[in-house]
């Protein structure tokens, strides 16, 4: 089942998630349909937050990205993470989100990560990742933190592009996805 996604303006985007256990209700089912929902909005990422749960599970799938090596294979969850180390160079790539539709911006991270987290069966992992797949992780990652890809950018730029979030907020965009508009009359 497609679940809408929330958009900019949503509390459970800025809070921090809680972690869940192998008891939480209806888990296999909640991340089938995150899957089912990034693939109907054509993303790469999405973590529970946006589709207004607030507990510490994300999803990923790098394979609609062809022009990187070993992307084929990047189709994973990830269960209570925990981003234990991050190193090498700040590198800029142009980053969107689901939940900000039409806004991209180049965001600054670090190009090599060391993540612990549980896979759907609650089985613990420790791996890590560079380039692009560091970064998806690592912008999903700040989804169950409260943070946001604008928050990366510079106090100018955020004010260039508040009106333009506003928008979002009251729902004055165009998408191809169900979403949710916190400021949105009559919602």
């Amino acid at each position: 089942m497609i679940l809408p996604i929330v958009a900019y303006g949503f509390s459970v985007l800025r809070e921090r998630s809680s972690p869940i256990t192998k008891d939480y209700p209806d888990l296999k089912t909640l991340i089938e349909n995150m899957y089912e929902t990034m693939y109907g909005a054509n993303g790469i990422g999405l973590a529970a937050p946006q589709i207004g749960k607030g507990i510490r599970l994300f999803i990923v799938d790098g394979t609609p990205i062809d022009d990187e090596p070993d992307m084929e294979d990047f189709r994973m969850t990830f269960i209570n993470p925990e981003i234990i180390k991050e190193e090498g160079e700040l590198w800029d790539y142009n980053e969107g989100c689901l939940s900000i539709p039409t806004v991209r911006e180049d965001v600054k991270r670090k190009s090599k990560i060391t993540i612990r987290f549980q896979d759907e069966n609650f089985k613990s992992h420790e791996h890590q990742f560079e380039g692009i797949k560091a970064r998806i992780i690592q912008h999903e990652y700040d989804h169950i933190e409260g943070v946001l890809f604008t928050d990366y950018l510079g106090p100018l730029k955020k004010r260039m592009l508040k009106r333009k979030l506003t928008n979002i907020s009251k729902g004055n965009v165009q998408v191809d996805y169900r979403m949710k508009f916190p400021l949105k009359k009559g919602r």
